[in-house]
């Protein structure tokens, strides 16, 4: 077995070492990474969204660690020597090889302005800057200047954004994104930038970084004779390759830096290879993940005795930078002799498209798109094909059909990230990949920049392959057409919906998911009628079972709020009913061990103290946790408990596709944990910041930013409209960080509905929820009032004062817990709801 080193553990060696995993069945190599950073490789490309609550742990690409890979992290390669074949470690490890890769990636370029090193000044490049940054702004900082406006100084300055800064953006060039788009394109994104909050300076240079009394970063002077006050810097003016170890050890670097490396990834040494952002391949330094990814297939393909080449690479890019679309390919300068331009610059739409012709203007050679880049998964395949039509009816709205997968060869590349071709995807089609993540997983389309994913489901619809959207097999329906159907004919009951819609007798799929679409719709209690048949067993009896079949009685405490005399009475039934007290996450009260026959004396006993159901069994609204906001803390913007006992007392008892979660944080530092929510809420100075889109469970997920700084009423408006549009089309069970990820458009899509109202619903969305709030009434306070509906809390019909004897407890801690092993009780209480 061969010893291969790879040094660097960024996102390019982590693909070399998957790739070559994948290829070298034979078991030739043996592969060590070192990575200077504290952790495995994490997706760079995504750093931006670890400030929009992305975890380290979200970001990573995994561990490589196996038999064949040792990966060591926190370890900096100090000196290559090329003689004995070594590599030597800054904790002295020395790593013998027979084949070395310098995966050693970029480093941020900082001109050297005076007073660039001072405290204050930041780079932009790994999750400890980011780590730097929210620091700052923890600590007090309120504006950023970000020096640089290409692709990672907007990442930048949306990143100051997101952590409340007011930001601004100095760039030389006299436009924006200078490498990617001209100055047309430039314009209109400066103006798009700037209407979203942004200050943008071009054409000027940064001369000083000033400091303030305290010795950190406090004012930007510029070329022009302005100055900037700022409370910290961000330097994104660009990369450099980080060579220094390849020329210590006299390998051949480029004229501008960069390793030199031939066409099979190989440097002057034949025993040294370079890959990514370090190389530096016919006088180019590709500073984009798809070549160095690209370089990566190369490399494992000629380490196991292929005969790959990587001969260039496609540096065509599609951005969404502060909400805005961007993107640009082929040749988007038009630097090609004699081409042509065909240009649609619609400042009031704020969107600009540009294509570059051949001079006969037969041929696609480049563009640049601007504020909509939903034609780039088709224009881009086609550089240097000729034109499927009028080169202007492609780029304007109104110019006929969007391109398809049809007018694409099947050597166009549709993942570029990845380099698959429609050829690679309709073979996988036709083996029997037939939905989207199974795409994936076959060919790496889409697992990257995730630009690609529409024209995969192209491709799938062209094959002819249809999702089926059916609930289950007794409809044909999905929930959400099941809801509109609901809505549309009036009908109230299951029965009724099956007979008219559905086949059979139903499931345990379809009965409870219809029962939470009457209940969404509000048709009564859901013990009444035929509903009641319909709920599942905590549902059934308005509690959670337990493992031992006793439940849990959870009362609502909107915003953790409680007064003393409401606590003592919890403390007092708990007492007298001998139940299990436990402090829940969500700032309530949760009552274990309660007999089935005990619920309604239980619960007498909290309605008559003024307490309601917390819906803790339904698919509903649990909680809106609350940190004490100005109430009581020095740090609080805003009245966070007060907003949270609002937004509770509005939204309980809202029966919905799944669980729902939220919180209230008075200020940035987040004690609520909002934006672990379906939907969270975070003070600023101005206002609210609305999240949403997070969860727990199997898949923890930070939720998004939907909208910032809005007013209390306005809030409301675009959460009422977020809640009834999620009930109103989300699948069974379908929490809404899954349903925005699965919704076309995702993030931006919900947007243009809740914020913008694309779609004309939002008076409706409201209305519905004015409905939901006027119709409110606690589940238990009516089952207490209705001798039918205490009928069904009794363990057995036939002696419904006699306790279950299979229930046992015994004491843990001072309380009391259960006796059985997990399971025992539920198969004897499911015998008798059978019997009933």
């Amino acid at each position: 077995m061969e010893e291969l080193v790879v040094i660097g553990n960024g996102m390019v060696g982590h693909r070399l070492v998957e790739a070559l995993r994948d290829r070298d069945a034979a078991g030739h190599w043996h592969i060590t990474v070192v990575g200077e950073e504290p952790r495995t490789a994490y997706d760079r490309v995504a750093l931006s969204s670890y400030l929009d609550g992305a975890t380290a742990e979200d970001l990573s690409l995994g561990d490589l660690s196996c038999p064949a890979v040792d990966v060591h992290v926190d370890e900096r390669a100090t000196a290559i020597d090329r003689a004995t074949r070594t590599v030597t470690t800054a904790s002295g490890r020395t790593l013998a090889y027979d084949r070395l890769v310098l995966a050693t990636g970029s480093a941020p370029f900082v001109p050297p302005v005076p007073g660039h090193d001072l405290p204050g000044c930041h780079v932009y490049r790994t999750i400890e800057d980011l780590d730097a940054i929210t620091a700052a702004a923890q600590a007090g900082a309120r504006t950023g200047v970000v020096i640089g406006g290409g692709l990672l100084g907007l990442e930048a300055a949306n990143a100051l954004r997101l952590l409340g800064m007011d930001a601004h953006v100095v760039e030389l060039a006299p436009h924006l994104m200078p490498a990617q788009i001209d100055e047309g394109a430039g314009s209109l994104l400066a103006g798009l930038v700037t209407d979203l909050g942004v200050h943008v300076h071009t054409g000027t240079a940064s001369t000083a970084v000033e400091a303030g009394p305290d010795g950190r970063a406090a004012r930007l002077r510029l070329a022009d004779g302005t100055h900037l006050d700022t409370d910290l810097v961000v330097f994104s003016v660009g990369i450099r390759p980080r060579d220094e170890l390849a020329r210590a050890a006299g390998l051949t670097v480029g004229e501008r830096g960069g390793i030199t490396i031939d066409d099979t990834c190989t440097t002057s040494d034949a025993h040294v290879h370079a890959i990514g952002e370090a190389a530096c391949h016919r006088g180019t330094v590709y500073g984009l993940i798809a070549p160095g990814n690209a370089m990566a297939e190369v490399l494992a393909d000629r380490l196991v005795g292929g005969g790959a080449t990587f001969t260039g690479a496609d540096t065509s890019t599609k951005l969404k930078l502060l909400g805005v679309d961007v993107a640009s390919f082929g040749d988007a300068h038009g630097r090609t002799d004699h081409c042509l331009d065909v240009v649609v610059n619609d400042a009031a739409t704020g969107r600009y498209a540009k294509l570059v012709l051949s001079d006969d203007a037969t041929t696609l050679l480049g563009g640049i798109l601007v504020g909509d880049a939903t034609a780039y998964a088709t224009l881009r395949p086609l550089v240097g094909s000729p034109l499927p039509g009028d080169p202007l009816a492609l780029i304007t709205p109104q110019g006929g059909e969007p391109l398809g997968a049809d007018a694409l060869p099947d050597s166009a590349q549709i993942c570029s990230c990845n380099a698959v071709t429609k050829g690679a995807i309709t073979q996988a089609i036709c083996d029997g990949d037939h939905d989207v993540p199974a795409l994936k997983a076959c060919t790496r389309a889409g697992t990257s920049c995730g630009s690609c994913v529409p024209m995969l489901k192209n491709l799938l619809d062209k094959a002819g392959i249809v999702q089926s959207k059916a609930l289950c097999e007794h409809f044909p329906h999905s929930r959400t057409e099941l809801l509109e159907i609901v809505r549309a004919t009036g009908t109230t009951t299951f029965s009724a919906l099956i007979e008219s819609h559905g086949t059979g007798a139903g499931c345990d799929i379809c009965k409870p998911a219809v029962a939470s679409i009457l209940a969404s719709l509000g048709n009564g209690h859901i013990l009444e009628g035929e509903q009641a048949t319909l709920q599942d067993t905590n549902d059934r009896h308005l509690a959670n079972m337990q493992r031992n079949g006793t439940y849990s009685v959870v009362p609502r405490i909107p915003g953790g709020e409680i007064t003393p005399d409401k606590l003592i009475v919890i403390g007092e039934v708990a007492r007298d009913f001998g139940l299990y007290t436990k402090i829940t996450g969500g700032q309530r009260i949760d009552l274990f061990g309660a007999r089935l026959e005990q619920l309604p004396a239980i619960w007498t006993r909290l309605v008559d103290a003024g307490f309601e159901s917390g819906h803790a069994y339904g698919k509903s609204l649990r909680t809106v946790k609350s940190c004490v906001g100005t109430t009581w803390c020095r740090y609080g913007v805003q009245d966070s408990v007060g907003l949270a006992i609002r937004l509770e007392e509005r939204y309980r008892g809202l029966r919905s596709p799944h669980k729902l979660k939220s919180a209230v944080s008075g200020c940035a530092r987040e004690c609520a944990e909002a934006r672990g929510k379906d939907f969270g809420i975070i003070a600023t100075d101005h206002g609210w910041n609305l999240y949403v889109g997070g969860n727990g469970g199997f898949t923890p997920r930070h939720a998004d930013l939907l909208a910032s700084d809005l007013d209390e009423p306005t809030l409301i408006r675009y959460i009422d409209r977020f809640l009834m549009f999620y009930i109103r089309t989300a699948d069974r069970l379908q929490r809404t960080a899954a349903w925005i990820e699965a919704m076309d458009g995702g993030l931006d899509h919900l947007r243009e509905v809740v914020v913008e109202d694309s779609l004309g619903i939002a008076a409706d969305l409201e209305a519905a929820m004015d409905r939901h709030v006027d119709s409110y009434a606690d589940e238990w306070a009516a089952v207490l009032a209705d001798p039918d509906k205490l009928a069904r809390f009794q363990s057995f019909a036939n002696a419904p004062d006699t306790p279950d004897p299979t229930i046992a407890f015994t004491t843990n801690r001072d309380q009391p817990v259960p006796a059985a092993p997990v399971g025992l009780g539920i198969p004897t209480l499911r015998t008798r709801e059978n019997a009933r």
